[in-house]
């Protein structure tokens, strides 16, 4: 049966994670190359948002993509964050105005409600976000409209019967997250396909983690095909369900993008066999002690001005890797802000956290490996 997106090429561009120069500034050259290279391959699909990048991801939009190409040759998406970069209904609704004027795409093909959790949703009632989204549409300003959602499948069971005029839903999904209690991929997916809703998927790797998994699971992948990379496993699974409009990849290089495009620009769905393989790889993955961080930053913000991705950034390459100088790149991370030992428990980054980590543990687990004499 026939569903809303089933047409639009698989692979999506995600512009979250996009090249950064020495000075921590977009590589707007390397971009242009990768949009260059994403286009020429017949592939259309682009995402942003406000928050992303505290802007810049959207102006890199504007600068590599639409200003180069004609506007009706690509698709864009963006988000409204309600709970970061607003304080009340008018600084809300002007997201979207801003991010008009940064991308100056004119109109936006996909506009989403960003990240909605258990601790945020309310605030897109308490703003008038839902209506303010819709006049958009019927202005010609959005052709379709939905939300990107991280919390458990009763909620947004309740948000598509609360609205069930969206257009699609935004779905982290991958096969670590597949049947993860804190995550619950599956049920998601499934409650969004019973409401008759298309879904882009984001996270399909997992913020990198899927794309650099731990050996166990690299050796599972290598045996089933020596010549396909692990991302590519992760990314096929995600774009092989049914109902999927595109799978958002975060690509932050060349080489990603061109490892991307060798399996998706003409993209075949997992064979029965490669489902079992994933399987197997799933199982492998369950053993690991790596933190499931994605580098979102959601918790940006810690009153004792941790980095918290940059210290699970770290502790993941130590682990199983003797000859990585851990305890030095914790010191880099962590100079001119604060330690792991220097949490005070108050919790805020948890709850901002959509992948919901234990981060106040196991930010005590990096103060006892990197910290202890």
């Amino acid at each position: 049966m026939k569903y809303f997106g089933e047409d639009t090429p698989k692979l999506g561009f995600g512009l979250m994670r996009l090249p950064k120069l020495n000075d921590g500034s977009i590589d707007i050259e390397q971009t242009k190359q990768m949009v260059d290279m994403f286009m020429k391959a017949g592939l259309t699909y682009f995402d942003t948002a406000y928050v992303y990048d505290n802007g810049e991801s959207e102006k890199a939009a504007k600068i590599a993509l639409v200003d180069r190409y004609p506007r009706e040759s690509f698709t864009l998406a963006t988000k409204l964050c309600a709970w970061m970069g607003a304080h009340d209904e008018h600084s809300a609704k002007q997201q979207f105005y801003t991010s008009l004027e940064r991308t100056g795409a004119g109109y936006f093909d996909y506009y989403l409600l960003h990240a909605l959790q258990r601790n945020n949703y309310t605030l897109y009632d308490k703003y008038h976000i839902w209506d303010f989204v819709k006049e958009q549409k019927e202005k010609g300003l959005i052709k379709y409209y939905g939300f990107s959602f991280h919390a458990d499948p009763e909620l947004l069971e309740e948000l598509l019967l609360t609205h069930p005029d969206v257009d699609f839903v935004q779905l982290q999904i991958n096969y670590a997250d597949w049947e993860n209690p804190g995550v619950q991929s599956r049920k998601c997916w499934e409650i969004a396909r019973r409401h008759g809703k298309s879904v882009t998927v984001m996270e399909p790797v997992k913020g990198g983690a899927l794309a650099n998994p731990v050996r166990e699971v690299v050796d599972v992948f290598k045996s089933a095909d020596p010549d396909a990379s692990p991302a590519s496993w992760a990314i096929r699974f995600a774009a092989s369900l049914d109902g999927i409009i595109t799978v958002l990849s975060g690509m932050s290089d060349v080489e990603q993008m061109r490892d991307n495009l060798s399996y998706m620009t003409d993209f075949v769905p997992l064979s029965e066999n490669e489902r079992k393989t994933v399987e197997k790889a799933r199982a492998a993955l369950y053993g690991d002690r790596s933190v499931p961080c994605t580098a979102c930053h959601y918790c940006n913000g810690c009153p004792m001005n941790i980095p918290i991705p940059e210290i699970f950034h770290v502790m993941n390459h130590q682990r199983g890797n003797a000859a990585f100088r851990g305890r030095r790149e914790y010191t880099i991370a962590t100079e001119k802000r604060g330690k792991a030992s220097q949490c005070i428990r108050c919790g805020k980054c948890e709850k901002a956290c959509p992948q919901h980590i234990e981060i106040r543990e196991r930010l005590a687990e990096a103060a006892e490996i990197f910290e202890k004499q």
